[in-house]
């Protein structure tokens, strides 16, 4: 399989890092287009024993998959230069957030197979949760095919295009939420006296902790939650506050409104509005 890339961030990295180690592709199929960062492109080179930065663009029109991973706020630009240039025999795959693959379509000459995705940033050590959909004229087998190269970086499932939004404000925005609860759990338990580097391992192995228990034993979370949960007891006090503080409510206005701004930004650029950061 011969793959491109357009944008050489983060995610794109980590996709071509699951490519390699699982022998999907080899290095010298690759290739990676940035708009303006050549010091980047030279870093991926040299890191991957990639083809010259030279020869990119010409890889790239001849590649079996084309990856597109660029930021929103610039989809338009990218799709109007490259859009007439993909053809049938290509396969598209996006992880553009928010933009949906009739828009893609929109730019394309040929009816040419359109995969919209949504990773995260966990991508980076081989545990993203990805969600794939596929447009109008993406097959079983190309979806199998988008489903391998996420494989790579993750778990994978496979939903209908409406849904994706959801997926941007759950999954893809997640880390983050629980980066800021870790931080959360920092300050406190350095309130009550515990030192940070052993409240840091004590909260990152309860949080590997739970997910096992959650992923292996089969339970759903409020099950395993008032299993450990005694009247009058440590963890009773401490779910109260969290009761109290409206926790849940939180959470829920919190992908409500991470959703509400992935499709935000889809319209923005499926309007060719001009983009604006909050």
């Amino acid at each position: 399989m011969r793959i491109g890339f357009i944008g050489a961030g983060a995610i794109a990295e980590a996709l071509l890092v699951g490519l390699l180690a699982n022998n999907e592709v080899k290095a010298e199929d690759v290739s990676f287009i940035n708009r303006s960062n050549y010091d980047r492109l030279k870093y991926l080179r040299d890191k991957y024993h990639l083809p010259s930065i030279e020869r990119q663009k010409e890889m790239l029109l001849h590649s079996d998959v084309v990856l597109l991973a660029v930021k929103p706020q610039i989809a338009n630009e990218m799709l109007e230069e490259w859009g007439p240039k993909f053809t049938r025999n290509q396969q598209i795959i996006s992880v553009i957030a928010g933009v949906t693959t009739k828009h893609i379509e929109s730019f394309l000459q040929d009816d040419i197979s359109v995969i919209r995705s949504m990773p995260n940033t966990s991508s980076t050590i081989g545990m993203s949760a990805t969600a794939i959909t596929a447009g109008t004229h993406a097959t079983a087998d190309d979806m199998n095919r988008a489903e391998k190269i996420f494989q790579g970086v993750g778990t994978v499932v496979s939903l209908e295009e409406n849904l994706m939004d959801a997926v941007t404000g759950l999954s893809g925005s997640g880390p983050a939420y629980f980066y800021l609860m870790v931080e959360g759990l920092e300050l406190a338990a350095q309130k009550v006296g515990l030192p940070r580097e052993v409240s840091r391992q004590l909260i990152l192995q309860t949080l590997i902790g739970a997910s096992h228990m959650l992923m292996e034993t089969g339970k759903k979370p409020e099950v395993l939650r008032q299993e450990i949960t005694s009247e009058g007891g440590t963890t009773a006090a401490g779910l109260q506050v969290m009761e109290d503080y409206l926790f849940l409510e939180g959470l829920e206005k919190t992908i409500e409104a991470a959703t509400k701004r992935s499709q935000e930004m889809g319209e923005i650029v499926c309007e060719n509005k001009k983009y604006k950061i909050r």
